[in-house]
């Protein structure tokens, strides 16, 4: 009974590594975001800087953590079968 419920749930026992190639292009564009926010920062922008920074912690960041890669998911998705 146990193991129909554990096949049902998709829950093998196995943690697989959540990020894909997507992942970490994101979290690569959030930091060259940051650093460029970090740049304009040094000339005196009071515009510019701050938008880009909010943008690469607030938003790239988050997305890149919480998207899922569809070739991962596919992989995972065939080791529970």
């Amino acid at each position: 009974m146990a193991e129909k419920a554990k096949k049902i749930s998709g829950d093998n026992g196995e943690l697989g590594w959540p990020f894909g190639m997507k992942n970490y292009l994101l979290f690569g564009l959030a930091l060259v975001v940051i650093a460029i926010g970090y740049i304009t920062l040094g000339y005196g922008s009071i515009t510019l800087a701050p938008i880009l920074l909010v943008v690469g912690y607030c938003v790239l960041i988050p997305i890149s953590l919480i998207i899922k890669d569809k070739k991962v998911e596919a992989d995972s998705n065939h080791k529970t079968e």
